[in-house]
């Protein structure tokens, strides 16, 4: 069922400056609920955890909300659903502590596709270790992942395969599913990063085959802050280093401090948010979760196809680096004889903000080695509309003298 865009809209504040915005591989704008909701919870009464009185009652349940809503965000169990500051700051973590027991012999599967969250963390933990780094690489033509380089770099001395469920640069979905079928064959474990896929796509962690699946709220509408989600049974296996007196419960063990109730709590109420988006029969907020999504994933595609027929218009001036068939809505962009950088200024200054540059993604940037020092990254988000695009369009136009 589609849903109303303008009145989806109205619940964004930041909208009201006139923006047009196509940042959201970067960070989503934030509903107003979500504002709320940190506000209510930061203003209590709030204290540390406890059953005592109401204040710490308010910080239990924000954690319990926090663990069920991003379970059922992700499929997955609320005992398995770790709080991070950040992904880059899980996936350095969760290396720490998954190369304790790497040396010499062992590898560590990373991808030239990656964000380099989801790459530095592996390849310097495996320095340390004295295991070795091997690439799954993709295809610059056609934005792929070239199978053959799955097969090559999966051996039976593989301990972690680190692959993105969707490039921040390029939109390329890799073929999770496969790659993890291949790692879990040789008895390695499947640490995906997905910061982007889960902006645009509903997750399953089983069908996906993913060990641990990390993912960033700010990315779909909610706060600045990390998820991790695993089985619990996988994570009581993992021993962190950790403070004497805190606690070895799973998923905690994994959560160092005092957590930050009122960014839980913003977390939920981005969650119950994307549940309503289109609303159905569906009762359970899984179910709930998957029929909006899919609606925002038609919504999506149909901007991304009016915005390629646009740039259509412009194909002996304009690059497109997003060719993969599966793919999410965003789109990099150069322009040959032209500096991108500049062409983000141009759209700028007429309320439109596509932003240039290498976004983290320093492997698949430098695969592509283009002459510009930036691409102009071009990313939808669910309250992108039509008028948008069109804005877009036409300032991409004036920019070339259209």
């Amino acid at each position: 069922m589609p849903f109303d865009i303008t009145a989806l809209r109205s619940e964004f504040p930041s909208l009201e400056s006139g923006i047009a915005h196509f940042d959201g591989p970067g960070g989503t704008q934030t509903p107003r609920v979500v504002g709320e909701a940190i506000a209510g919870t930061l203003t209590g009464p709030l204290s540390n955890r406890g059953q005592g009185v109401a204040s710490e009652q308010n910080a239990e349940s924000a954690i319990a909300e926090f663990r069920s809503a991003c379970a059922d965000l992700l499929n997955a169990s609320p005992e398995g659903i770790v709080y991070g500051r950040s992904a880059t700051q899980l996936a350095y973590d969760f290396s720490r502590h998954l190369s304790k027991e790497w040396g010499p012999g062992d590898e560590v599967v990373v991808s030239r596709i990656d964000h380099d969250a989801n790459v530095r963390p592996w390849v310097q933990a495996a320095e340390r270790s004295g295991a070795t780094v091997r690439w799954i690489d993709f295809d610059v033509a056609t934005s792929e992942i070239i199978p053959a380089s799955v097969e090559a770099a999966i051996t039976d001395r593989t301990k972690v395969v680190a692959v993105t469920g969707a490039s921040n640069l390029l939109g390329t979905k890799p073929p999770v599913r496969a790659i993890a079928d291949q790692a879990h064959a040789v008895g390695a474990l499947v640490y995906v990063d997905g910061v982007h896929y889960t902006a645009h796509t509903t997750v399953d962690l089983t069908e996906l085959g993913a060990d641990f699946f990390a993912c960033s709220p700010y990315k779909f509408l909610g706060p600045h802050c990390g998820v991790l989600a695993s089985s619990p049974e996988l994570l009581e296996t993992i021993r962190p280093d950790k403070l004497l007196p805190s606690t070895d419960v799973v998923p905690e063990r994994f959560e160092f401090g005092t957590l930050p109730y009122e960014i839980m709590a913003g977390v939920t109420a981005a969650v119950e948010f994307l549940a309503a988006v289109a609303p159905g029969e569906a009762a359970g907020r899984r179910d709930r979760l998957v029929h909006s999504l899919h609606a925002l994933d038609v919504h999506e595609t149909s901007l991304r196809r009016r915005l390629e027929t646009g740039l259509a218009g412009f194909a002996d001036r304009i690059v497109v680096h997003s060719k993969a068939a599966d793919r999410t809505p965003t789109l990099l962009l150069t322009i040959p004889g032209k500096q991108t950088w500049t062409a983000y200024e141009h759209l700028a200054a007429l309320g439109v903000l596509a932003p240039a540059g290498s976004f983290y993604a320093y492997e698949p940037f430098r695969k592509l080695a283009l002459d510009d020092t930036c691409g102009l990254r071009v990313g939808l988000a669910p309250y992108n509309n039509e008028d948008d695009i069109d804005r877009l369009l036409t300032g991409i136009g004036s920019f070339l003298g259209a």
